[in-house]
């Protein structure tokens, strides 16, 4: 048979080979705490619950769902991005729910640009974007992620011949915020060179200090703009698999003539379920809560390893600088002395090289324990 190329040339996703090292370390006997790993392990509110399980009930003969989303969800987005952000957004034609997010920020250079395009993609960062693009036959530009910076990429060194660049702020793994001033000159240069900006938000509810993160819908102009964000960290609803895009109206018309194509509209019953989170703030507010408790719990004892604070107050990471730059060998020691896994910087590219990322995934009395571990 002929594979395709693209795949039998990719290397492994980084994070199977993070389930690669536990496993092998699980096999010699070891209790490990995972902190390698971005996926909320915490318990879904049991209100969200009850309305999946209703929804489900409801729908005795199940169909297939439409590309464009449920209306109602449409405008719970809708009012949610209002009350966020104080953005108002057609549910008609600005918003579409998504499976997830990752679904659009594989397809996206499918969408825009295609074969032979060129899209830009962080250093460090969520691999995803890459590989879609590399799938899409389009050529992949690093667009390094300055520490100097606040882990803002230097929008002056853009290539003039971008079809599509990728942010994500707040951002994984650096933890770092973007100002709105900055969306808007990525804007402004998008409309000048004809690019568009996909904006990856998933992180946007969850910081550790000071005021909520920005939003690339905050812009009084969202032409050559689209805005993802998903409930899986805000809700604790991976495997719900529920998210949206927002913006541009044509890039919304776009999605929804592609996407059924990909067969990648949620369930009838997921969206009704992610309307209700997407309705109610108290629970986010508690697992805001509940990230801070953990990094407080773990961050002293990383400290005293010799690590370094190198990232911002947002996302539920942590980003450390390590003592050298060989940040895989610090994580493979980390794991084989205490039991803890992280993620080598250079798992996430070039621009992560001697660093690690930390996960605050697990739960609370697993952070008090893994730094019990790191103390003795």
């Amino acid at each position: 048979m002929r594979l395709s190329p693209i795949l039998s040339g990719m290397g492994a996703y980084p994070f199977v080979r993070l389930s690669a090292a536990r496993a092998a370390a699980e096999a010699e006997g070891a209790d490990v705490i995972d902190f390698g790993m971005g996926e909320p392990r915490e318990e879904t509110p049991a209100f969200i619950r009850r309305a999946l399980i209703e929804a489900l009930e409801g729908e005795p003969v199940s169909a297939y769902p439409k590309a464009e989303g449920l209306p109602e969800v449409r405008a719970a987005i809708a009012t949610w991005t209002q009350r966020r952000f104080g953005a108002e957004m057609d549910p008609d034609t600005e918003v579409v729910p998504t499976l997830g997010s990752k679904e659009v920020v594989f397809g996206m250079a499918q969408i825009v640009g295609g074969p032979g395009a060129r899209v830009g993609v962080p250093s460090p960062g969520y691999p995803v974007p890459e590989r879609g693009a590399a799938f899409a036959g389009a050529e992949v530009v690093d667009v390094p992620l300055l520490a100097e910076n606040g882990w803002l990429p230097d929008l002056d060194a853009l290539p003039d011949d971008l079809a599509l660049l990728w942010l994500n702020y707040p951002n994984n793994p650096t933890g770092a915020r973007a100002p709105l001033e900055f969306y808007e000159r990525a804007q402004r240069l998008a409309l000048a060179r004809g690019f568009v900006v996909a904006s990856d938000e998933a992180y946007s509810e969850l910081w550790f200090e000071g005021d909520p993160p920005h939003s690339a819908l905050e812009l009084a102009d969202r032409r050559n703009v689209l805005v993802l964000n998903t409930l899986s960290k805000r809700s604790s609803m991976p495997g719900f698999r529920a998210g949206f895009a927002a913006g541009d109206p044509e890039l919304i018309a776009a999605l929804k003539k592609y996407r059924p194509n990909a067969g990648v509209t949620p369930q009838t019953f997921v969206q009704r379920a992610a309307a209700a989170a997407w309705g109610d703030e108290a629970h986010v507010e508690a697992v805001r809560e509940l990230y801070r408790e953990k990094r407080a719990a773990l961050l002293p004892a990383l400290l005293d390893l010799g690590l370094e604070p190198a990232g911002g107050d947002a996302t539920f990471f942590l980003w450390l600088r390590t003592p050298g730059d060989d940040d895989e060998a610090f994580a493979s020691a980390l794991l084989a002395d205490h039991g803890i896994l992280v993620a080598p910087g250079s798992y996430l590219g070039a621009g992560g090289i001697g660093h690690v990322r930390v996960a605050l995934v697990p739960p609370v009395a697993r952070c008090h324990e893994a730094a019990a571990r790191l103390q003795h």
